[in-house]
């Protein structure tokens, strides 16, 4: 999609804000021209233009923490950047993670979409020697089997009062569980909902 940008309003620049694409956290708000709006889409890596030295810069060019696109969108009025990034290392000159001197850490939550996207990924590409792999290729019958046996497992851990088996055998059924939906065309996500539409 091309994105069209009204830079008349501010100088012929647009504000950018910088969001972790794992995180979500925002990291930082740099501002950019037409010229390093191009840069940034030419190369993949987020360029400013710097309102005090007057010139363009790459985020990165001398301390190597370059922010490497993932995605770019515009606002309702085509005058604002959303940038999504995967960075490397700290975003702020002070050394912090963000500009706002935040830990650019993902919640525990935010792990589970993490492991879906990589079970999708497997699903897609299905490399050899891969567990996951083997259980795709094994079909829904194998997979439901081991969903059943890590429940047992799971059970058995909680009635023991075994409370580390319970869980690891816990975290080896939620991780079936996301294979199983992932074969069946679905993602965790859509558990949620469903417990979303319950809630209500």
């Amino acid at each position: 999609m091309t994105i069209q940008l009204d830079f008349s309003k501010q100088n012929g620049l647009v504000p950018a804000v910088i969001q972790d694409n794992k995180t979500s956290k925002v990291l930082m708000l740099g501002f950019m021209n037409e010229e390093a709006f191009n840069k940034t889409q030419e190369t993949g890596q987020v360029t400013f233009y710097s309102r005090t030295k007057n010139r363009l810069w790459t985020k990165g060019e001398e301390s190597g923490n370059f922010l490497n696109v993932v995605s770019i969108a515009s606002d309702c009025d085509n005058d604002t950047l959303l940038i999504k990034v995967n960075p490397v290392g700290p975003v702020c000159h002070t050394g912090a993670d963000t500009c706002w001197d935040e830990k650019n850490e993902a919640g525990a939550l935010d792990f589970l979409v993490h492991l879906q996207d990589f079970i999708d990924k497997r699903k897609e590409e299905m490399p050899e020697g891969s567990y996951t792999t083997s259980l795709f290729q094994k079909g829904t019958r194998k997979i439901t089997q081991k969903v059943g046996e890590e429940a047992v497992e799971t059970i058995i851990g909680a009635m023991a009062n075994d409370d580390e088996n319970f869980l690891y055998e816990g975290a080896d059924l939620l991780y079936h569980l996301i294979v199983l939906l992932t074969h069946k065309g679905y993602r965790i996500e859509d558990l949620v909902k469903e417990l979303m539409k319950r809630h209500k």
